[in-house]
């Protein structure tokens, strides 16, 4: 790669350099973090010895402390070298829908936006807000996101699913404890390597007043964009942009990666002949808890994983969820789970 990338020949496609430079550049960050991992491992059992010589307790404890940091990074490394599929390396889109349940719901929707956006800037993405349905009094109906980084869709496509949140309710005057459901959908944007065709006489289009905070077009016309794909019933908005024309083209944009979205579920499931449906935004379907009263325990219900600390989760501390979700999904069983503690 790096021969190739001396050809003075090569920026004659720009696009096929791009894409040689980008992958030559994910693989050098590999090799020299596997490079960074070896040195740290062998410095600090060097300063282990060395503080065991010298009878020097805290020189040791504190290469153990870094010891056991490596062991973590290594475990998500390791994880993220597994995230081989058609779609893992690319950006996402993430969509948030509140459940049934009003306001509760509606905060809720809003506080999983804040959590998943928190989790992606800590891993060094960039995320843009491509739409968002404010709520009646407060939080929001639903708000789709991009999520750009290399291994973004990797990293989230097993956070799909109903997140159930349990606390004494900021809204109820009475102090009452509430439950609600909120739902996220995470699917890849599709890059020009792979060809999606939509027969645009399936698709309907609408055109609607954007809502939120913007310049003054965007709340005074009809700039907000939403394309409904009838055979599938899947639907998707943008009013991130000004203008009709640029919302129009980035949710066709969105429409393709939600369809090629749908075909590698449909491929999975085949492949591992498991039945599977969008669900119900409610009891019984959601794959993790939030639970802030009467005690503090956030726990993912397909891997177990559990946490004592939601306020971090919240704030986006999820890499230990996530780790353990595809680790699951990968080997197709408990084993992968295990190998990580």
């Amino acid at each position: 790669m790096n021969n190739k990338a001396e050809d003075p020949n090569l920026w004659n496609d720009a696009t096929e350099a791009q894409k040689l430079m980008r992958e030559r550049q994910q693989l050098d960050d590999s090799i020299s973090a596997v490079k960074s991992f070896e040195q740290q491992v062998n410095d600090n059992i060097e300063l282990i010895e060395m503080g065991e010589e010298e009878g020097d307790a805290d020189i040791v404890k504190d290469a153990e402390e870094a010891l056991k940091v490596l062991k973590t990074e290594a475990n998500r490394r390791q994880v993220e070298a597994m995230l081989s599929g058609e779609a893992d390396a690319n950006d996402t889109y993430v969509e948030v829908h509140s459940g049934a349940g009003g306001t509760e719901s509606q905060d809720w929707a809003n506080m999983l936006l804040r959590m998943y956006t928190r989790w992606a800037e800590r891993q060094g993405y960039k995320v843009e807000i491509l739409e968002v349905h404010d709520g009646d009094e407060a939080g929001i109906k639903s708000a789709t996101i991009l999520v750009k980084g290399h291994n973004a869709y990797g990293w989230m496509k097993t956070e799909s699913g109903v997140h159930r949140l349990v606390r004494i309710s900021p809204y109820d005057s009475n102090a009452r404890r509430h439950t609600s459901f909120s739902s996220i959908w995470v699917y890849p944007v599709v890059d020009d390597s792979i060809q999606i065709d939509v027969n645009e006489s399936d698709c309907r289009i609408d055109t609607y007043r954007s809502s939120g905070a913007g310049g003054q077009h965007v709340n005074t016309t009809d700039s907000a964009v939403r394309i409904t794909h009838i055979p599938t019933g899947i639907a998707v908005a943008c009013q991130q942009e000004r203008s009709q024309h640029k919302n129009r083209a980035k949710a066709w944009e969105m429409l393709r990666s939600r369809l090629y979205e749908a075909e590698l579920k449909k491929r999975e499931e085949a492949a591992n002949a498991e039945a599977a449906s969008k669900t119900d935004i409610g009891w019984g379907h959601q794959i993790r808890s939030y639970v802030l009263q009467p005690y503090q325990l956030v726990k993912d219900l397909r891997t177990g994983v559990e946490s004592t600390a939601p306020d971090d989760v919240l704030n986006g501390d999820l890499n230990e969820f996530m780790e353990a979700a595809l680790a699951h999904r990968i080997s197709g069983s408990d084993a992968a789970v295990a190998d990580l503690d």
